[in-house]
């Protein structure tokens, strides 16, 4: 009896074990939205402003939409390349969002995705950072990271 009662005991704690590994999973996926899963990201743009003061490194928020092809193909492209991973991971605070700030700064030519701003640590949204669409200022496609080797 005791030997049942024992073996039930351990089958809960590796289930419990299990169920805990599954939980950090799902946040650090919910977090990533599948931009990356090894890349720290921040839960939203205030604990980004806080990590960035933090660490100073600048911030590179992503807008996307889940359904819009666009944001899909830019996803893809940004988890195939192993440059653009490491640098997300290592030189920036990363936050991806699908829904928008109140920070009318990360909109300085309106809302549309997908769209990347950088913020430096000083608060300063850097407009002077842009892609090469003049009208989409900061939209970045999937041929602009396949196109840079």
């Amino acid at each position: 009896m005791l030997r049942w009662v024992l073996l039930a005991l351990l089958i809960g704690l590796c289930a419990s074990a299990g169920d805990q590994k599954a939980k950090k999973k799902v946040k650090s996926q919910s977090l990533s939205r599948g931009w990356g899963g090894g890349i720290n990201w921040a839960q939203n743009y205030e604990d980004g402003l806080a990590k960035m003061a933090k660490s100073q490194k600048p911030l590179m928020v992503i807008h996307h939409k889940d359904n819009c092809p666009h944001s899909k193909d830019l996803k893809k492209a940004f988890v195939a390349d192993k440059t653009i991973q490491k640098m997300a991971k290592e030189d920036f605070i990363m936050l991806n969002v699908v829904e928008e700030t109140s920070d009318k700064n990360l909109a300085p030519d309106g809302y549309y995705v997908p769209r990347i701003l950088f913020v430096d640590p000083t608060l300063t949204v850097r407009t002077d950072i842009t892609g090469k669409y003049s009208n989409h200022l900061y939209t970045y496609t999937a041929s602009d990271i396949q196109g840079r080797e």
